[in-house]
C-alpha cells in the first residue's frame, strides 16, 4: 500500500497529463469540451478515478463524452505509461462530475429567494 502523499502526487501528475492529452492527442470531437476537474488514485495505485465536466447540460452530450473518453482511454493510458515513472499505470475510470451544475442550481435557488424579498 502506497502512502497518501505518493498517491496525491500521482493524482496531480495524472490530472495534468490527462488534461494535456485530451487537448493535444485525442482527436475525437466527442471529448473536445471535456475538462478534467480532479483525479483520485486508489491506495494501491491500481485505479485512477478521473472526474470530468462538460459545458453542455444535455444528457445526450454527456453520453457522447463518456463514450468518447472510454474509447480514448487506451490511448491515454499508453501515453501516461510513457510520461509517468511508476511500475504499473493505473486503470482509468472516467466519472462525470456534476458539482458545477449542482453549484449553479444552488445559486439559482438563492437568487430566487432574494428576488422574493
Amino acid at each position: 500500500m502506497a502512502n497518501a502523499q505518493r498517491a496525491g502526487r500521482l493524482a496531480q501528475e495524472i490530472q495534468k497529463d490527462v488534461t494535456d492529452l485530451i487537448l493535444k492527442r485525442v482527436n475525437d470531437p466527442r471529448v473536445q469540451d471535456v475538462t478534467v476537474t480532479s483525479v483520485e488514485v486508489s491506495g494501491d495505485l491500481q485505479i485512477a478515478n478521473i472526474y470530468y465536466s462538460i459545458l453542455s447540460d444535455y444528457a445526450s452530450d454527456r453520453k457522447k463524452s463518456q463514450a468518447g473518453l472510454e474509447a480514448a482511454s487506451g490511448l491515454i493510458r499508453r501515453e501516461l505509461g510513457a510520461r509517468l515513472t511508476v511500475y504499473k499505470i493505473p486503470e482509468l475510470h472516467f466519472i462525470l462530475d456534476n458539482s458545477i451544475q449542482y453549484g449553479d442550481h444552488i445559486e439559482d435557488l438563492i437568487r430566487k429567494l432574494h428576488q422574493k424579498d
